[in-house]
């Protein structure tokens, strides 16, 4: 298949997507994180006065949702890695750029299509849960459009990182890093917070959660898609770098 094309390697890596157990099991996880956080969440109470009602039901799950994404993102490469399953695909479709650009496809589309209906349905259990009295019931559209692309950003970001660190645990650890140190450490930087914050994931999904703590100290006066377009934009340098790296080694 030395003429391979996009479509055939979105196919070739589908097939490999479903079969694999370990992404049956994180993708099904995700699903159930957001909805389930957003129980917890008004069950106990845990909100600001000046919460909506959509940042207090979306915003803790999607979270741990960016980190599972970036985690199946990884494994999807680090998987076919450690097996030797890469050099068949290399074989299969020669291309590295159709290779690495299918996985990201294939891995962004399945947590886009699962995000989607989840974050629905973790802001209906918000508006079931909690008073409209009480707190800002929050834009929902586009903003669930927009948490849905951000978590499947971190897909791809996986598959980079997987590709680059060519290690399951080492690229899971790197994406848990990159998900919560932007919001560690920025707090540290005084003045300089809203920019690490601001390009930060993190920082655009409270932006696009409309969360309490979306201050413009915290994560810059930058809206949510244009900050969202930055997160893009060092997400594709991340695939090129990838790319660049799977080409100079053999496998």
């Amino acid at each position: 298949m030395s003429g391979a094309s996009f479509s055939d390697a979105v196919r070739f890596e589908g097939t490999k997507f479903v079969t694999l157990p370990s992404h049956v099991i994180l993708t099904g996880v995700l699903a159930l994180m957001l909805p389930t956080l957003s129980v917890v969440v008004a069950a106990t109470g845990s909100l600001q006065d000046d919460d909506t009602i959509l940042g207090a039901s979306v915003l803790g799950g999607a979270v741990i949702a960016q980190i599972l994404a970036t985690s199946l993102g990884a494994v999807f490469v680090t998987s076919e890695i450690s097996s030797g399953m890469m050099r068949t695909s290399l074989v299969a479709c020669p291309s590295r750029l159709w290779v690495l650009a299918a996985k990201s496809f294939i891995a962004a589309a399945t947590v886009a299509v699962i995000v989607v209906p989840s974050a629905l349905a973790a802001f209906g259990i918000g508006l079931a849960m909690l008073s409209r009295d009480d707190y800002a019931t929050g834009h929902a559209f586009p903003a669930v459009l927009g948490i849905a692309i951000a978590i499947a950003l971190m897909a791809v970001l996986g598959v980079a990182i997987g590709a680059l660190v060519r290690n399951s645990a080492g690229a899971v650890l790197v994406g848990v890093a990159v998900v919560l140190l932007p919001g560690i450490v920025a707090p540290m930087l005084g003045d300089y917070q809203r920019w690490l914050g601001g390009a930060s994931l993190d920082g655009v999904m409270r932006k696009l959660t409309q969360s309490s703590d979306a201050t413009d100290q915290a994560v810059g006066s930058l809206g949510a898609w244009p900050s969202l377009a930055i997160a893009a934009a060092y997400t594709t340098i991340a695939v090129g770098l990838a790319v660049w790296d799977l080409r100079r080694r053999d496998s």
